[in-house]
């Protein structure tokens, strides 16, 4: 499957095409089928009405726990950070400068 992905041009956050417009869910994404003139379509009428920054089309698989993109850049951008959020830094933390000393 082919699904689009790019950048809401207002605030940054990785956006996934759903057939309508522009959704911050990947499983919300649509089959834009191979990468012909209907996704180049959507994609130059998107961007030139600066609703999505450099959207492109991605491979990705339906699985039985939702959509998944097929490169490891791509399902870092749908689903998330590859670190447990409770193991990272936090520059406000008094004890933080502990670290990097």
């Amino acid at each position: 499957m082919k699904i689009l992905t790019g950048n809401d041009l207002a605030s940054g956050a990785v956006t996934w095409w759903d057939g309508q417009g522009w959704s911050l869910h990947v499983d919300d994404a649509v089959d834009v089928g191979d990468a012909g003139a209907d996704s180049e379509a959507i994609l130059a009428r998107e961007s030139a009405a600066q609703r999505v920054n450099a959207a492109y089309v991605i491979d990705a698989e339906r699985t039985p726990e939702g959509i998944r993109p097929g490169h490891i850049k791509e399902r870092i951008r749908a689903l998330g950070p590859t670190v447990r959020m409770d193991l990272s830094l936090k520059p406000a933390d008094p004890a933080a400068a502990d670290w990097v000393n």
